[in-house]
């Protein structure tokens, strides 16, 4: 066990919540406070009295605050091995005291950076003593308790109360892998922010807050969803979000802002889109999606871009769903929805914000640029005889956004402002477009006048060919086929408009 009793701590912290329970636990115990600046003077507040720093370096805090702690007194105290015979006899000749406890916590970086401070501030919160501290009592965690971060102040309390202001080796051990967990975190957000402008070829990623799932995407492998989900929701219903979930409402998310300057609604299964919709209401907009495969809608995920009311509510309460997130939702309409204690209901926060797609791969992680591009109307190239109307190239728009975030290989057959049916993660793009037509068939779609988007382009004809043979008179596709000229000159004997735009959008 190796249960050591507390006697001399050197505490020197930035955020002093929380802290005072744990300095009056420590001075019952008749502790040594060894501290500096802020934190000595809230100690001895208290009604401790405190050896500065200064006095056991011999030197004050100089160069604005940039060395206090840095000096053999204090790391020597920290540093040196207690069962150690020599290192034992070297703390004697230089008068060095051991230090039990070190509580200590980083300058604030991430929370400067975030606040867009300049650069001068910036670097001064890039903490020097403090991490040598953290990492000189981790290292020697066999006679020194490191608490690293306040978020681990209720812990230490609950421990020195139950073991009367001792500690065991596994209670220090601990303690120091979560204090090398801090350090690291940190460290990384310092290279993240110098990277931005150096762009060294180099990985790294840390996240902090973990939150056990009850199991992965099948219920033999376990997961965690690493991150801070309570920034970005409030769960207003339902039982606890899965695995499958979290992929779904990633999935729902990314689509549903694609349409910013319109109401909006998608139902997501397996991260694609069984229904989408825009409309003057979000219950118009439901009703729009809904229609496109009311047998894949049940337990789906629904999203919408603007506020629930009670007509959408009761529009979509008969329908057994997993998940609703919307960004406001009328009181009546929630408490309708609240109805059904299963289902979750998720009041969307803040925009989600994306920066680089990261994947494990082989026997590594791949990293690429989030897929911003959104085909717009001066991205479209008409290379048919016939220019596509106003009406077909609003719906290709349409289509072409959904086309984006569906699985490859997809075709998407839509009219201005709802998805008709679409085939996804085929092998081949014509197995893509039989799916989507049979799709839109089984539901009682007409595909007369409907478009076509496709998320690369046709290496042959073919696809073009099946769609004339259902009326369909408009194709949206990136081009760049070395036999693009077939597919346009079987448009223009059949007169088809065809566009394209040049920007590829495979998804895999």
């Amino acid at each position: 066990m190796n249960t050591q009793p507390i006697t001399r701590a050197l505490i020197s912290v930035y955020y002093k919540d929380n802290l005072e329970p744990i300095i009056h636990e420590l001075g019952k115990a008749g502790v040594e406070f060894v501290s500096t600046g802020g934190t000595q003077q809230f100690i001895e507040s208290l009604g401790y009295k405190v050896t500065p720093v200064e006095t056991l370096t011999g030197y004050p805090s100089i160069f604005g605050g940039r060395v206090k702690t840095l000096h053999p007194a204090v790391f020597g105290g920290i540093l040196f091995r207690r069962e150690d015979e020599g290192d034992r006899g070297q703390a004697k000749e230089f008068k060095i005291n051991p230090i039990d406890l070190v509580l200590v916590d980083l300058y604030p970086f991430e929370e400067t950076v975030s606040m867009s401070a300049g650069e001068s501030e910036i670097i001064e919160k890039i903490d020097i003593g403090g991490v040598s501290l953290i990492r000189a009592a981790a290292k020697n965690f066999k006679d020194v308790l490191i608490v690293s971060s306040r978020k681990h102040y209720a812990e230490l309390l609950t421990l020195l109360q139950a073991k009367k202001v001792s500690t065991d080796l596994s209670d220090r051990k601990r303690f120091a892998a979560m204090a090398f967990e801090v350090t690291s975190h940190y460290d990384t957000a310092i290279f993240h922010y110098f990277n931005q402008e150096q762009r060294i070829p180099a990985f790294k990623a840390s996240y902090s807050q973990g939150i056990t799932l009850r199991y992965g995407e099948n219920p033999h492998q376990q997961g965690v969803y690493y991150g801070k989900l309570h920034d970005l929701f409030e769960q207003l219903n339902g039982k606890e979000l899965s695995y499958n979930n979290l992929v779904d409402i990633d999935a729902a998310l990314d689509l549903v802002r694609e349409f910013y300057d319109e109401a909006a609604f998608v139902i997501i299964k397996h991260t694609n889109a069984c229904g989408v919709a825009t409309g003057e209401t979000v219950k118009e907009a439901y009703e729009k999606a809904f229609r496109a495969d009311t047998l894949s809608a049940f337990g789906g995920v629904l999203a919408t871009n603007q506020c629930v009311d009670m007509a959408a509510a009761e529009a979509m309460n008969s329908l057994f769903f997993e998940i609703l997130i919307a960004p406001d939702y009328d009181a009546n309409a929630l408490e309708l929805l609240r109805l059904k204690k299963n289902r979750i209901i998720l009041l969307q926060k803040q925009p989600l914000i994306r920066g680089k797609q990261v994947k494990t791969l082989l026997n590594g992680v791949i990293e690429q640029d989030y897929d911003w591009k959104t085909d717009e109307l001066s991205d479209l190239k008409v290379v048919t005889k016939r220019e596509p109307s106003p009406t077909e190239i609003n719906a290709m728009l349409f289509a072409s956004k959904i086309c984006k975030h569906s699985k490859s290989n997809t075709i998407i057959l839509a009219v201005d402002g709802q998805l008709l049916a679409s085939g996804v993660g085929q092998t081949s793009r014509v197995d893509a477009l039989k799916q989507a037509i049979e799709k839109a068939r089984a539901f009682g779609f007409s595909l007369d006048h409907a478009v076509m988007a496709s998320d690369a382009f046709f290496p042959f004809p073919d696809c073009v060919e099946i769609a004339h043979q259902y009326n369909i008179k408009a194709v949206i596709q990136p081009g760049g086929s070395i036999k693009d000229k077939d597919s346009i000159a079987y448009c223009d004997e059949h007169d088809m408009a065809m566009v394209f735009t040049g920007y590829r959008h495979f998804k895999h």
